[in-house]
């Protein structure tokens, strides 16, 4: 947010650290997702830079990306894939134009959602307000547009460290042909063994700084080895 990295919780950041104390040692993939105002971060750049030039598997970026032209910048930048959100369930062509210039393995849909009326809506705006798409039809949408990667977001978990919805998770990714990402809910290894064990993700994502070190990613790496889940190593 502004440049600064943070935690959230529910969406809402609570927690800030610098750049340097996030460990890059054994992770498969970086995630960067800037929650700012809709308007342009040249502090976000600077970010994405020192990541890009000090991280060596995949970046994905996120946040704001309305255009193609805001994607070519973040490419242009360090991106490997970027991740799109409200802006391309409200303008499907955004999908398109980006697709045909840098292909669909670079683009990853983000659905965040929460329980609205005991089911789960698709939010936007850092998840202050809720849009006309029920999730299934919002993953669907994205797919048939030209989205690679679905990414779903569970703003009622994130940052609680009480574990992935793995009903939703599996409700949700049921019947799609594609790599689903979660993230929201991760405070162990068990959750994550958990996670792969009940579902068909492709992979398990967490933001909590204390993840971020060689030591607990390693240590994570071996609990799932042992639970003889297939993961790079």
């Amino acid at each position: 947010k502004n440049g600064v990295l943070y935690r959230t919780k529910k969406f809402i950041p609570d927690y800030r650290y610098t750049k340097n104390f996030v460990g890059l040692f054994s992770i498969d993939e970086l995630i960067l997702i800037d929650i700012s105002a809709k308007k342009f971060q040249e502090s976000f750049l600077k970010i994405i830079k020192f990541f890009s030039e000090n991280c060596f598997v995949p970046i994905s970026i996120g946040g704001g990306i309305n255009s193609l032209e805001r994607a070519d910048i973040y490419f242009k930048s360090g991106a490997d894939k970027i991740i799109l959100n409200s802006s391309s369930l409200n303008n499907k062509k955004i999908i398109n134009e980006i697709e045909k210039k840098y292909g669909t393995q670079s683009i990853i849909q983000s659905i965040d959602v929460k329980k609205s009326d005991r089911e789960f809506s698709v939010y936007c705006e850092s998840g202050k307000k809720k849009i006309n798409f029920d999730p299934k039809q919002a993953i669907d949408l994205s797919l048939s547009e030209g989205a690679g990667e679905i990414l779903i977001n569970n703003i009622d978990l994130d940052g609680s460290l009480l574990g992935y919805d793995l009903e939703m998770i599996r409700n949700l990714s049921d019947g799609f042909n594609c790599p689903f990402l979660s993230l929201g809910g991760a405070g162990n290894w068990q959750h994550i063994s958990e996670l792969f064990l009940t579902t068909e993700v492709s992979a398990a994502c967490t933001q909590n700084i204390f993840h971020f070190t060689e030591e607990s990613i390693n240590s994570a790496k071996n609990f799932l080895k042992q639970k003889e889940i297939n993961i790079r190593y």
